[in-house]
């Protein structure tokens, strides 16, 4: 597919989705969510990781309200369920970690869609707003629900009434985001990240992704039977093998992936 809102490339397993409408402060119009839809489903053959930043100063500025619909027309509905949607769940069921490298103001469903990556790594002067409210519209883009489970209850609900920025720091202190880096220590800082995912088990981040996600529905005999189970997978392969073998040796692991 020939993008024209973002670009991926790929490169020692890190495939990079940096999204490219920067006059735009990088805002979502609906080619934008569908060829976020068609990288994350396809970031490459090799991809062991998966980063999301945006181009410029921004990293995403939310919906692009002057996308060519009239307010008297405009179904949101539809535009979530049809377009939103897809786009989240490609992001939140990608098979390969997935870091949200925010460089720059995350607002609406801009911030939402970072919180959808596995982690999320700020520069410490970008800033989280949930600026719905101030439009007379609810958090969505998957925010009513990142939000109380990655911030806690009460802080998500000023954030999503007051609709006031969240720093990168505080971000980080409250538990809503992974860390916040100095501006200038970012883009190496993430690119390191990435890069020992990159070079990580595979499958043992997979089985991860699937064991901490499952936990917030299952009682703790139905979590501890899934342990049991994503542990033997990830027992019976390669890179179980090798690091065990590495351990013993002293010496550094050679993960495959599988």
């Amino acid at each position: 597919m020939q993008y024209e809102t973002i670009r991926l490339s790929l490169e020692d397993g890190i495939a990079l989705l940096t999204l490219d409408r920067p006059g735009k402060m990088n805002a979502l119009n609906n080619q934008m969510r569908a060829e976020i839809l068609h990288a994350m489903r396809h970031p490459g053959a090799g991809a062991r990781v998966l980063v999301m930043t945006g181009e410029g100063a921004a990293f995403c500025s939310g919906q692009d309200l002057g996308d060519g619909v009239s307010l008297d027309q405009a179904d949101l509905e539809r535009v979530l369920r049809d377009e939103y949607e897809p786009m989240l769940r490609a992001i939140y069921d990608c098979p390969i970690p997935t870091i949200a490298a925010v460089n720059g103001p995350a607002a609406g469903a801009g911030a939402n869609l970072a919180l959808a990556a596995d982690v999320v790594i700020a520069a410490e002067s970008a800033v989280f707003l949930q600026a719905f409210t101030r439009i007379g519209l609810i958090p969505d883009a998957g925010g009513t629900y990142w939000l109380p489970r990655q911030m806690g209850f009460a802080k998500a609900m000023g954030a999503a009434l007051f609709a006031e920025p969240v720093s990168a720091r505080q971000a980080a202190d409250w538990g809503m985001i992974w860390e916040a880096v100095e501006d200038d220590l970012f883009a190496d800082h993430w690119r390191r990240r990435a890069a020992h995912l990159a070079a990580g088990p595979t499958i043992a981040y997979r089985n991860v992704k699937r064991a901490l996600r499952g936990t917030y529905d299952n009682d703790l005999d139905t979590q501890l039977d899934l342990e049991a189970s994503l542990q033997g997978a990830c027992g019976q392969t390669r890179d179980f093998k090798e690091g065990v073998l590495a351990f013993l040796e002293k010496r550094p692991a050679r993960y495959e992936g599988r």
